[in-house]
């Protein structure tokens, strides 16, 4: 999934304003939060940074910060409205916390307003000696992720409430790499996470298998390569220049592409206008160096024929969909791509040798499609949720790090944060169908609806319930804790939806819905634009590492508050909207109270 590699970090500064516009008063703790324009403030990052250390050395007993701690920014937040918050890891005597994180809120003026951390205990180890080696715990790594272990790391693992002295270490196995933790004192491996994130699931692979069910994305009728026209291209003498080419992509037909014009008729599969986003030929390779791809080039500026027999059509989709993902984040949010710090997305498409899936993979820093196996998996996964969905993980990675609680021999992964991972990418995936409006790719709140699957779709976001394959669940229950993320992430899927279009029965475009509720309940929607700004915010703002459903309840209510006012219409509805999926305050359970 999502590495839990503790990085070294840089302070990036996001001015964000929702696309829906503010009203209300920002979320405050125990100070109320004065309201003032971000444009008006001189305060500087590193002064907003220094702030936000101090204040969280000075709440110790709220924020669970102390001796031995030094706290590293990961984010600065500037909001319209003047708060300010600043997302950290953390390290205890030198040591990297895992499941430390979290993010000190501020007023205009820099005073504390409130914390949302991880860890809501010490995380001092009651051991500070190691009795394996390095060596040791590099063997047991190996052994358990079935690769080459890198050189061990010690840290201290907060997580699932936890305080304990282990070794990290990342290892490099056939089928890419993964982060494993084990105990410094027992030698018991704590766990072990792969750091690419599939968008199919061993388990739903499995359950394909045993059903005898291929996945057979429906492609494009093609056309043949000589027969496109070359789009125009820039006449500047000098080079390189932006140009503007064609790609016949498999699953949306003709698609603009911003490329790079290297000379007079040489072009290269790169935007400069997207921060030079590219994507390359993996070659059947399974590397995780973007490096070593092969550069996409043109003399016509046109790429792929619609169908598989040109490499070309699986990248025309791929930098298709990234750059409207980019787009989306950025016209919707302000978000300056993938981790908002003005860098490129990338991808490589024919990634190894019959590989039926499509990831987001951090220790890469891109997307990786594979072709298909050719057997239950016919044809690249580079239909454009999928790229929206897998793009959104690395979102979350950049932000709030949901991981989950863990993952078994067979690489299925459970609980609820990572749950809310997976939703939070359906629910910003289907948001980028919406944003491109393409009439080839409709928009709408289904997931995968082109693949093929005899369901017509692989996960819905109004009645989770109805995909039979993964076994998605419509309202939380306490099971949910321990569901497979797929399945379990049902639950605030469709929170979300029904915030955005509210209960029952309605046809939006060309696909009708029919959303129950728990309790019976009638919710009216506020429309997809605020639902989608509130959960933008939460997750910006208010999510940690182990967030889970009732914490998500909780962070969606305070970006309500924060964009529309604690009495308005949008705050009822967000808690409505939990309630009838049956997540509220009553049931929240004890450990999280």
């Amino acid at each position: 999934m999502r590495s839990a590699h503790i990085r070294s970090v840089a302070v990036a500064v996001a001015v964000t304003t929702a696309a829906t516009g503010l009203a209300g008063t920002a979320f405050a703790g125990p100070a109320t939060g004065e309201r003032q324009s971000a444009a008006a403030s001189a305060t500087t990052a590193a002064q907003v940074v220094a702030a936000a250390r101090a204040a969280a050395f000075a709440h110790a007993s709220a924020t669970g910060v102390g001796a031995g701690d030094e706290l590293q920014p990961q984010d600065v937040m500037i909001d319209p409205e003047g708060t300010r918050h600043v997302r950290f890891v953390r390290t205890h005597q030198g040591m990297p916390v895992l499941g430390g994180d979290l993010v000190v809120h501020l007023s205009h003026r820099l005073a504390y307003t409130g914390v949302t951390r991880a860890a809501d205990h010490t995380v001092r180890p009651a051991a500070t000696e190691a009795k394996l080696t390095a060596r040791q715990a590099e063997e047991k790594a190996a052994a358990a992720a079935g690769g080459d272990a890198g050189t061990a790391q010690l840290v201290v693992d907060a997580r699932d409430g936890a305080a304990a002295l282990a070794y990290q270490v990342t290892v490099d196995g056939s089928d890419g790499s993964s982060t494993v933790v084990v105990d410094a004192l027992t030698g018991q491996v704590r766990s072990n996470t792969p750091d690419s994130d599939e968008f199919l699931s061993p388990k739903l692979l499995k359950t394909l298998r045993s059903r005898g069910e291929t996945l057979d994305p429906a492609a494009g009728t093609g056309i043949q390569a000589q027969a496109l026209a070359g789009a125009s291209v820039s006449a500047a003498a000098h080079y390189p220049a932006t140009a503007h080419g064609s790609g016949r992509s498999l699953f949306v037909g003709k698609v603009p592409l911003t490329t790079t014009q290297t000379a007079r008729k040489s072009f290269l599969l790169k935007d400069p206008t997207r921060y030079g986003t590219e994507t390359r030929d993996a070659k059947g390779r399974e590397t995780e160096s973007f490096g070593q791809g092969t550069k996409f080039t043109s003399t016509t500026d046109s790429w792929g024929n619609g169908t598989t027999t040109s490499r070309g059509s699986a990248a025309a989709d791929a930098q298709y969909g990234i750059t409207e993902t980019l787009d989306f984040y950025k016209k919707t949010f302000g978000r300056k791509g993938i981790a908002n710090n003005s860098k490129p997305a990338r991808a490589m498409v024919h990634w190894g040798n019959k590989v039926g899936n499509a990831f987001w993979d951090s220790a890469c820093g891109c997307m990786l499609y594979g072709d298909g196996d050719g057997d239950e998996i016919k044809k690249p996964l580079v239909v454009l949720d999928v790229t929206g969905h897998e793009l959104t993980h690395g979102v979350v990675d950049a932000t709030a790090k949901l991981e989950p609680t863990y993952v078994d021999n067979d690489g299925n992964q459970f609980g609820e944060p990572g749950a809310l991972n997976e939703s939070l990418a359906d629910i910003f995936g289907s948001g980028v169908e919406f944003f491109a409006n393409n009439q080839k790719n409709p928009p709408n709140y289904l997931l995968g609806e082109k693949l093929g699957l005899q369901q017509k779709f692989l996960r819905r976001l109004d009645h989770p319930s109805l995909d039979r394959l993964e076994g998605t669940v419509d309202y939380w229950s306490p099971e949910v804790a321990n569901a497979e993320v797929h399945a379990g992430s049902g639950v605030s899927s469709h929170a979300f939806y029904l915030l955005a279009e509210g209960s029952g029965r309605k046809t939006i475009g060309a696909t009708t819905y029919d959303s129950p509720t728990y309790d019976g309940s009638t919710v009216t929607g506020i429309g997809r634009a605020k639902a989608t700004a509130i959960f933008y915010r939460a997750l910006t703002r208010y999510m940690v590492s182990s967030t889970d459903f009732h914490d998500a309840r909780i962070a969606t209510l305070k970006a309500a508050t924060d964009l529309y006012g604690a009495s308005s219409v949008e705050y009822r509805t967000v808690d409505q909207a939990w309630a009838a999926v049956d997540v509220t305050e009553a049931n929240t359970p004890a450990a999280r109270r």
